[in-house]
């Protein structure tokens, strides 16, 4: 796997760090802290505060890698809420004994190619444009998650691949830490477009910087996600786990693109 040197403009880097930078924890010092996947910054921040205003409870939220976050768990971090992109770290903490039980699918993640305002990309789910700019030498930077501990990473590998474009793609590869990192990068003015999570897409921050189009779920395997309490998890924990699941967080996760198998 390549990684090459990103030098991002000093402005557009700023801006989009301001909106895409991961958030080590929120609220008060005793709030339990929800690992969250990076695919969910905006739609649970929302639920968070929505959670906030009808029950007075808060919980701290931590946005990042799910394979990092799953490590760190292993590792003895004090998270009460495990919210992964790929259910299949959650089951193998089940397994391993670090969680309640085997938690619940909470939605299915979609990818979207995306590309800053003035790229010489064309947004294209189907990557046509992308293979035709590889093509004519036109790519200098692309930019996804890392593959070796972000499903997001994974699943733009897998369609990358399904378009035949992995080999060629992968020179110019600028990896995020995590997908919203990726989004970064892929938005700064120094790459030229990206695959990053729908949800980050689709939301006013993000859109608002560059275009966007959803790939067709059938080029990459499925991305269930999965949350689950861990041993430690308290009763405002359990209450938003619950909360999940309610009527006005499921409105916003539908909104950022998340919906479960079936919907």
């Amino acid at each position: 796997m390549i990684v090459r040197p990103l030098t991002r403009r000093a402005v557009g880097a700023l801006l989009v760090a301001s909106l895409l930078g991961s958030i080590p924890a929120l609220a008060q010092d005793d709030a339990p802290v929800v690992a969250a996947a990076a695919d969910l910054k905006f739609a649970v921040t929302e639920i968070a505060a929505a959670f906030e205003a009808e029950t007075g409870m808060v919980v701290g939220l931590s946005f990042g890698s799910t394979g990092n976050f799953s490590t760190q768990i292993r590792e003895g971090a004090p998270f009460q809420l495990y919210m992964a992109a790929d259910e299949k770290y959650v089951l193998d903490l089940a397994a391993e004994g670090f969680t309640r039980d085997e938690g619940r699918l909470y939605a299915q993640g979609r990818i979207a190619m995306i590309v800053p305002h003035g790229s010489t990309l064309k947004a294209d789910g189907t990557l046509e444009t992308l293979k035709a700019a590889l093509a004519a030498g036109a790519i200098t930077r692309f930019a996804i998650a890392n593959p070796e501990h972000a499903p997001y990473g994974v699943r733009a590998m897998e369609a990358l691949q399904h378009a035949g474009l992995w080999e060629a793609v992968e020179p110019k590869l600028v990896l995020g830490e995590n997908v919203s990192q990726a989004a970064q990068f892929a938005l700064s003015g120094n790459a030229e477009g990206g695959i990053i999570a729908y949800s980050l897409a689709l939301s006013d921050e993000v859109s608002a910087l560059g275009e966007y189009e959803l790939i067709p779920a059938q080029w990459h395997e499925p991305l269930n996600q999965r949350m689950v309490l861990l041993k430690s998890a308290g009763p405002t924990a359990e209450a938003f786990y619950n909360y999940m699941n309610a009527p006005a967080a499921r409105e916003i996760m539908t909104r950022y693109g998340f919906v479960l198998p079936g919907e």
